[in-house]
């Protein structure tokens, strides 16, 4: 079973709010974390996302693309990197989201979905 794993916050805000220390053991972990998702055959890929100030939101208004800067919601709410998993089940993704907990401000885990049968 697929699942994405999304953390959110911004990047600029956490070294504001975090010690230097705190933001290297954050990235030890996630290099620790991605190390043992692949030996376990469970990682399919992870990213990290520019911080919030260099999104484009790209939306349509009146039969036109429109792109404005953005996003504009609170910088807790923006998604700052993800996970896809490769799991056996929904408590072991649960599992691990619960282990990235520790560290993210937010966590978003989603089943990745088939297309509708039409």
């Amino acid at each position: 079973m697929k699942y994405m794993l999304m953390m959110f916050g911004d990047a600029t805000d956490m070294m504001e709010v975090r010690s230097k220390e705190w933001v290297r053991d954050m990235i030890a972990f996630m290099q620790e974390f991605n190390a043992r998702l692949m030996a376990a055959g469970e990682f399919v890929d992870a990213q990290g996302l520019d911080v919030p100030a260099t999104a484009k939101t790209v939306s349509l208004a009146d039969g036109q693309v429109v792109v404005s800067d953005g996003p504009f919601a609170e910088s807790k709410e923006a998604l700052a990197g993800y996970w896809l998993l490769d799991v056996k089940d929904e408590a072991r993704a649960i599992e691990l989201a619960g282990e990235v907990a520790v560290w993210a401000q937010r966590l978003e885990l989603r089943k990745i979905g088939e297309a509708p049968e039409i």
